[in-house]
């Protein structure tokens, strides 16, 4: 893939970004694509070295950081892109049918087959569980969050009880729980509010009556509706 010229006048943050072989993003319509040392991709739309850690803008809004030993290059994606949806479309917006190139990239990302074997057996769209596993812990299976979320699909205590899962960082388990849960919310909700209802709660749906008004629960759903619907 070919980078993009960088300008003259660059910032000393940009100085570190080329002793890296990184690149930099000089407008918000493209993005920069995370090519990281395990092969998998994420595309984002801006990124900068802060000491040990690369900052990222994501493309949906918000931002995250990896250590930069696990991102082994930054290259530039020429490729505009469309501005994330509204929120009030989050409700509605569509799941993409499948393609070959969506599927051989899928076949490529950890745990696929497994992955894969789970959500045929749950009937669950492969692509929502590979895009819900890459939002929680992309694709970790040792991820923990603060609030004591766990694994792969980061399965809460009382969800790991609710499913009889003795080992949340057991890849297997985690996965068979956590597409299980996906799937008893979808049964209750449109695609959208299942999602809000795994990353907040049903409580927390069911109470506000659709997507809360939290900004990391509107970037979680709209950010997994795009993966899938690309």
């Amino acid at each position: 893939m070919a980078r993009r010229p960088i300008a003259r006048g660059v910032t000393r943050g940009a100085v570190g970004l080329l002793a890296l072989g990184l690149s930099l993003s000089p407008a918000a319509a493209f993005a920069d694509v995370l090519i990281f040392a395990t092969g998998r991709t994420m595309l984002v739309a801006s990124s900068r070295i802060d000491g040990d850690r690369l900052l990222v803008t994501l493309r949906e809004g918000g931002n995250a950081s990896f250590p930069r030993a696990v991102v082994a290059r930054v290259e530039a994606d020429e490729v505009p892109y469309p501005a994330p949806p509204t929120a009030e479309s989050v409700d509605a917006a569509p799941i993409a049918m499948p393609d070959s190139r969506a599927e051989a990239m899928l076949a490529g990302r950890p745990f696929a087959d497994l992955i894969a074997t789970t959500a045929t057996a749950y009937g669950v769209d492969v692509r929502l569980v590979h895009a819900v596993i890459e939002a929680e812990s992309n694709y970790q299976p040792r991820a923990r969050s603060r609030k004591g979320a766990k694994g792969l699909m980061q399965l809460m205590p009382g969800t790991a009880r609710q499913y009889a899962v003795q080992d949340p960082y057991d890849p297997r388990a985690n996965i068979d729980a956590g597409v299980r849960h996906l799937k008893d919310l979808l049964s209750r909700f449109d695609t959208g509010l299942a999602l809000a209802a795994y990353n907040a709660g049903e409580a927390t749906v069911r109470r506000y009556g659709g997507v809360p008004p939290f900004a990391e629960t509107r970037s979680y759903v709209t950010r997994i509706l795009q993966r899938v619907g690309r």
